[in-house]
C-alpha cells in the first residue's frame, strides 16, 4: 500500500498532497539535528503556514525513512490516560516542538485544534482522525459539525493549519505510535469543544 500525505484545513477538509518517492531523497543518512536545522530555515524564510507545511512534509518522510530508531523511540501509553508523549525536543523560546506520540487501543482523544501548524506521521499502527467545522449560531458562536474521517496507517503523514479541529481514535489491537512535529502554540486560539453542550474551552 502506498503511503499518502494529506492536508487538514480550517473548514474540515482532508486534501490530499503530494508524496515524494523514497528514490528521490539523498542516499546518505538524513539525522535529527539536520532535521530540525532545515525545519528552522523554513521557518525563517517561508511565512505563510499551508506553504510551510508542504515544505516540511517531505522532511518528516526523509526522516522517517532514514531513522530507524524512532520506530521504538516512545513510552508505554499509561493504562488511566489511555496515552503518552515523549518529548524528543523542546527548547525555550523557539517555536518548535518534536514528540513521539503513542495511544493505546480503546481511547479517544478530545475534540480539538492546535493553536498551531501541525505534522502527525504514523509509525505504526492504525489510527482514524474525524473532522469537524465551526457551524456558528447566534446564539451557538461555538457550535460545530462533522466533516469528515481519514483512517491512516503506517508511511502516512497528516497536516493540519492552526484552526483545524479534529479528533483521534487508535484503531486495531496494537498501540498507536506517532510523529508529532508543532509550531509555536498560540494558547488563545487552542480549543477543547464540545460538541454536546456546544462550548469551546481553552486548554
Amino acid at each position: 500500500m502506498e503511503s499518502s500525505d494529506w492536508l487538514v484545513t480550517e473548514d474540515g477538509q482532508c486534501l490530499a498532497c503530494n508524496v515524494p518517492k523514497e528514490e528521490e531523497f539523498p542516499s546518505r543518512p538524513y539525522r535529527l539535528y539536520r532535521f530540525l536545522t532545515d525545519v528552522e530555515n523554513i521557518l525563517w524564510h517561508i511565512p505563510e503556514d499551508s506553504d510551510r507545511l508542504e515544505a516540511i512534509r517531505p522532511l518528516v518522510r526523509r526522516l522517517l525513512v532514514s531513522s530507524d530508531w524512532l520506530q521504538g523511540e516512545y513510552i508505554n501509553p499509561d493504562p488511566e490516560t489511555g496515552w503518552s508523549v515523549l518529548m524528543l525536543y523542546d527548547e525555550p523560546d523557539f517555536p518548535l516542538t518534536v514528540q513521539m506520540v503513542a495511544w493505546l487501543p480503546g481511547s479517544k482523544s478530545p475534540i480539538h485544534n492546535h493553536g498551531t501548524w501541525g505534522v502527525v506521521a504514523l509509525v505504526s499502527g492504525e489510527e482514524k482522525n474525524n473532522f469537524w467545522r465551526r457551524s456558528p449560531a447566534p446564539e451557538l458562536p461555538d457550535r460545530i459539525e462533522p466533516a469528515g474521517d481519514r483512517i491512516l496507517v503506517p508511511g502516512d503523514i497528516i497536516s493540519f493549519l492552526p484552526d483545524a479541529i479534529h479528533s483521534v481514535e487508535p484503531l486495531g489491537d496494537e498501540p498507536t505510535i506517532t510523529f508529532n512535529l508543532y509550531g509555536e502554540t498560540n494558547y488563545d486560539r487552542r480549543f477543547e469543544f464540545d460538541t454536546t453542550n456546544n462550548t469551546a474551552q481553552v486548554f
